[in-house]
């Protein structure tokens, strides 16, 4: 089938190499000419592990296109995807949807023939009415079905997430298009991946619902981490015994300094403008956005403690930039929020992390060095905030000869307290 793909950002690229990898002819479009020279020079504008590889493969084989320009893959796509970015709106957390229906505007001038126009963006209930609105007033005689076909892709793991689903969530009623999305989701429709057709406004509510769980979970350990520290219990234990239980499941129990990336905060926070607007509050989920706010304020405490109450002067050194490992992504990462806690405290910071880059503009005033050493060179205090691997392997022995203090904050627990306190090392992590 041909398929046209508005938006090369994580979820429009990802989708659409994974697409053409699966025998369908993609062309993915994107306004950025730069991304679009870049992705046809072989370049990869996001660092997402594999990605490089798939789209190679598949522009060598004839079966992925990138272009600026719309016009012909449009009027001949079967299916239309819009993969734009839908940010959370400065000031009131409702999610922008400026680029989702300015793609819908420029798709109904071009379709030709039955076009499925799909949402793969995440966009709240009742906007693909909204788009449906659109094609009405631009192209009254579009012969369209308006789909809603959320992604659950997580960065760092997208295209085996791709490949490999729970399922795959498509609302629509109109049974042509129902064909259409069967047609290009029939590779895992034969591994017996489950396809769940629901209506459109169920599906939109699917993604919200379910990410909005997830970030609960996390907040969840994350306050049983805190109760474990005042009464003496050990978290990942507690993790272990509940996540043993079937009916919880041990994904998501990993405590932290918070969630942070692309998906949870702005996907919380427009879950929780929805409800209210509908008058359904979720209010687990405003707690939970609230209680996430804070833990990473608690966090600066912490190392604010580990420094004995005075970071003033002090050289603290910071391990892991972006939100999570694996990728480049400093969207809402807790880091963005701990570092500018500590220089409040006088803290002078110097950090590294193997693919946040961009972190160079996000934060004033700090010294990025390359690698873990020279971060842990001179420092009062170390701290771990994402857990890459090559963070799991220290040179322990080599941190603690250069350090000024043996002191690691570990917002990850990936050491063992025992161990630790054995090298030498004064040592605090989260919950244990």
């Amino acid at each position: 089938m041909r398929v046209a793909m508005i938006g090369t950002g994580y979820v429009g690229l990802v989708s659409g190499a994974c697409f053409a990898d699966f025998g369908h002819t993609v062309t993915c479009i994107d306004k950025d000419a730069s991304k679009i020279e870049q992705l046809k020079a072989g370049g990869i504008p996001i660092y997402e592990p594999g990605l490089d590889l798939l789209v190679a493969s598949n522009v060598k084989a004839g079966r992925l296109f990138f272009d600026t320009d719309s016009r012909e893959a449009i009027r001949q796509a079967d299916a239309v995807f819009i993969g734009v970015g839908t940010p959370s709106r400065r000031g009131d957390g409702y999610a922008d949807l400026s680029y989702v229906y300015a793609a819908a505007e420029e798709i109904a001038t071009l379709v030709e023939g039955f076009t499925v126009v799909v949402t793969k963006s995440t966009v709240p209930v009742g906007t693909g009415d909204e788009i449906e609105k659109i094609f009405k007033r631009v192209r009254p005689d579009a012969d369209v079905a308006v789909v809603s076909n959320p992604e659950f892709l997580r960065e760092g793991a997208a295209i085996e997430d791709f490949k490999r689903p729970d399922r795959v969530v498509v609302g629509t009623e109109d049974e042509r298009a129902q064909e259409i999305m069967r047609e290009l989701y029939r590779p895992l429709y034969l591994n017996e991946t489950p396809i769940l057709f629901t209506s459109r406004r169920t599906s939109e509510l699917i993604k919200y619902a379910a990410n909005a769980f997830l970030a609960l979970k996390i907040t969840y350990i994350n306050e049983m981490a805190d109760l474990c520290e005042a009464v003496g219990a050990d978290v990942q234990q507690v993790a272990r015994g509940i996540g043993l239980d079937g009916r919880i499941g041990g994904k998501f129990l990993n405590a932290g300094p918070g969630y942070g990336g692309s998906c949870f905060p702005k996907d919380t926070l427009a879950l929780v403008r929805t409800a209210r607007d509908a008058g359904a509050p979720v209010e687990l989920v405003e707690t939970t956005v609230k209680v996430n706010d804070e833990r990473k304020r608690a966090m600066a405490r912490k190392v604010l403690k580990a420094a004995d109450g005075d970071l003033d002067g002090k050289t603290v050194g910071v391990l892991g930039l972006t939100f999570k490992p694996n990728t480049d992504d400093m969207r809402d990462a807790p880091s963005l929020a701990i570092i500018p806690a500590l220089q409040d405290k006088g803290a002078k910071v110097q950090a590294f992390d193997p693919e946040g880059h961009e972190a160079t503009k996000l934060l004033a005033g700090v010294d990025f060095k390359d690698d873990p050493y020279a971060v842990a060179e001179g420092a009062d205090v170390l701290v771990i905030i994402t857990e890459w691997d090559q963070f799991r392997a220290l040179d322990l022995d080599r941190i603690k000869l250069v350090m000024k203090k043996p002191v690691l904050v570990d917002l990850r627990n990936i050491y063992k307290p025992a161990d630790m306190r054995a090298r030498g090392f004064a040592y605090s992590s989260i919950g244990r």
